[in-house]
This record gives C-alpha cells, structure tokens and sequence, in this order.
C-alpha cells in the first residue's frame, strides 16, 4: 500500500516536469506542415488517393532520428548549430553555407505569406489586408513578446492544425482501404509517382528546421537531465507532424481522388475550394483554417529561426528573451526578412510558385551540407564529451542521410528539368 502512495506523487511530479519542458520537439515537429508540406500532401491525396500514405512511415523515422540529434547536441553543448558549424568549420565555410540559407529562407517565408494570401481569399478577404495584417501580428510577437509567451501561442497553434483531422472526416474516408494501403501498398514505378514519393519524404525535413530545433533548446535553457523528457517531446512532436499529414492526404484522397478522377492542384489553396463541392464548404472552410494557421505559425519560426542562427553564426547577440537594444542585429535582421517577404507577396501577379520551386531547390542543395556537418558534431568527443552517437545511431543516421541526399539531389534535379 505504502508502495502505491509513494509512486503517485512520483508520476505527478514526472508529468510535471514534462508538461514543463514541453514545447521545442512539438512546436518543431508542428512548423514542419508549413504551406509547402500542406500543399504536397494536398497533391498526394488529390492525385493518388490513399496509395502513398505509407511514405509516412519512413518520414516519421527520418524526422525522429534528425531531431533527437538536434535536441541532444543542444542540451549537452549548450550551443546552437551555427555556432558549432562555426567553431568547427571556420568564419569562410560558415559564411557560405548561411548565405545560402538565408536566400532559401527568405523564399520559403515568402510561401507562408502566400499561403495567407490564399486561406484568407477562401474567405473572400483581400490578400493586401491579410497579408500585412500577418506581417503586424507576428512582427509583435517576437519584437514585444517574451520566449514563454511565444512557446504557448505556438502550442496554441500546433495543436489547431489537428483542425485537419476534422476536414478529412467530413469527406467520409474509407477506412478499410487506408488500411489496405498503409499494409499492402501498390506502387507505380513511372515518373509521375516516384516524384511525388520523393516530394512527400523530402518534405519532412528542411535546412532551417535543424537550427531551430537546437535554438529552442537553448532558449528553454535545457539541460542534461532534462533529456528524457525532451525526447518525449521530440516524439510526440514528430507523431503531431505525421498525423496532420495523414488526414491531409486522407481528406483529399477521399473527395478529390474519388470524386474528382484525380483533381489537378498545384496550391492548398486549389485544395480548399475544391472540397467545397464535395464535402460541403465546412470542410472547405476547416482545410482553409489549417492552412492560415500553418502559414502564420511558420511565418513567425522561419524568420526567427534564420536571424537566430545567422546573428549566432557570426558571433551576434540573439534570442526572443533579449531586449531590441540588447541584440539589435537579430531584431533587424528578423525585421527585414518579414518586410522583404511580405512586401513581395503583395506585388500584383508574383510569381509565386516559381518562388516555391525555387526555395525547394535551394533546400535540397543545402540539406545534405547541413546533415553531414550534424553528423560529424554530434560524434565530436571535444564536442559531445561522452554524449556522442552510438554504433546503432551512426548506422541509421548514416542510412538516412544518404537515403535523404539521394531524394534531395534527385528533387533538386526533377525541379529543374
């Protein structure tokens, strides 16, 4: 009996601590369903039904492996990965590799926007009101908020875009086939599918989304013992990411697919409105929702994330805690990043899906510099002490950077030709 009392307060106290440390995994994991990923998923269930949410199974391992690494580096070096790249890969090679981030960042930033203009459209608002409206609202959030404030909208955020789970629901799945498919998938081995095979996975993980990973560590101030419960929240954040996008596909497979012979969209925003007719302008206007609030959540951690790691790469003063006049490089740089992406969203007929084509070529050049560069830091002795990668965790992170410099060189090279 005394046993039973003693452990209560044990479970308590653990739950505690976790729902304390909560936050850097499950936000992370949530901006991974950015307007591109929601577009892509769009696309897979619109063309191909339910027969590619089995990629979900490996995404959900690529996505886990990835971001463990970047959770365990920050918590045992207590550093952000642009200041290990630095430290270990001198001012010259940083130099470049940020330079190429910040360009691929500013074009992914300008999707989100885009991917306001077209959620807030669905509901007949004028993109040249929601658009600076967006800008406004997240400028003040990061500028005149604090860290604490920020996690818990971010949260707030996460857990709206299982908005989509109600989308799909309303479009009447069937739940045998979805089973059929996740088990015994059919797989077409033509250009088309393979393409689409490629875009899902590589969509999972993105050059910025590692920096920040790290980053919110820090800023959350987590240390060595706090790392089991950080994995907790790194899986529960990457179980977030792979469910959204499952009733993505699963609320396109099952109106568009089914009732559309293979609708052809090339926006979430096509997705929204073609719903309409299908499952009723609910679900239309849910798949919106989730769209608005996946664009303003990403349009707030993209910008902060590159001002935090290119600020810390070159030795500036960085983080959502600190005052304008304490670290003024990071304030501005994260100032002109959203003015230069919203300001061309705005610009009557841009060109917004060369945009996004773009910065997804960019992100597949870089990723595999920025996997390798994490690979060879966290099995740094000098780096991670006695914290580096085991035999297990080198072979599967290995496996799947090469697996995912493979997908990246061949997206970059779909893209282009």
């Amino acid at each position: 009996m005394l046993s039973k009392i003693t452990k209560k307060p044990n479970l308590w106290r653990r739950t505690l601590i976790f729902l304390t440390l909560l936050g850097p995994g499950i936000i992370t994991g949530s901006v991974d369903n950015d307007a591109g990923g929601i577009t892509t998923y769009s696309v897979a269930g619109a063309s191909y039904g339910y027969s590619l949410l089995w990629t979900l199974i490996p995404a959900f391992i690529v996505l886990l492996i990835i971001q463990e690494m970047n959770a365990r580096m920050g918590i045992v070096t207590g550093k952000g990965l642009a200041d290990l790249i630095r430290e270990n890969a001198g001012v010259k090679v940083t130099f470049f590799i940020f330079l190429g981030l910040l360009v691929a960042d500013i074009s992914n930033t300008m999707t989100e926007f885009a991917g306001v203009a077209g959620s807030t459209e669905v509901f007949n608002i004028s993109k040249n009101i929601s658009v600076p409206l967006a800008a406004i609202a997240v400028w003040l959030l990061v500028v005149k908020g604090t860290y604490r404030v920020a996690e818990k909208i971010f949260l707030i955020f996460s857990v709206a875009l299982l908005s989509y789970i109600v989308s799909a629901l309303m479009g009447k799945p069937n739940w045998s086939e979805i089973g059929t498919s996740m088990v015994h998938p059919k797989m077409a081995l033509n250009f088309n599918y393979i393409s689409m095979v490629i875009g899902l996975i590589g969509t999972t993980i993105a050059p910025w989304m590692q920096f920040y990973m790290q980053s919110a560590v820090i800023e959350k101030g987590l240390k060595v013992e706090d790392y089991k419960y950080t994995i907790i929240d790194v899986v529960v954040g990457c179980v977030a990411t792979i469910v959204v996008a499952f009733f993505i596909i699963v609320a396109c497979g099952s109106t568009l697919f089914v009732n559309g012979h293979g609708t052809q969209i090339t926006t979430a925003k096509d997705a929204a409105l073609a719903l309409k007719p299908f499952a009723g302008a609910m679900a239309s206007q849910v798949f919106a929702f989730g769209l608005f609030v996946a664009s303003i959540f990403s349009a707030t951690i993209l910008p902060v994330a590159t001002a935090f790691y290119v600020c810390e790469a070159f030795g500036f003063e960085a983080g959502i805690e600190k005052k304008w006049r304490e670290a003024p490089q990071f304030y501005w740089l994260y100032t002109v990043i959203l003015v230069i992406s919203a300001g061309i969203i705005l610009i009557p007929n841009a060109p917004l899906i060369e945009i996004t084509l773009w910065s997804q070529r960019i992100n597949g050049i870089l990723l595999p510099v920025v996997l390798i560069c994490m690979m060879l830091l966290v099995n740094n002795k000098e780096v991670m002490g006695n914290h580096t990668n085991k035999f297990i965790n080198n072979v599967i992170g290995w496996i799947t950077i090469v697996i995912l410099v493979v997908l990246s060189l061949i997206l970059v090279l779909l893209s282009i030709f």
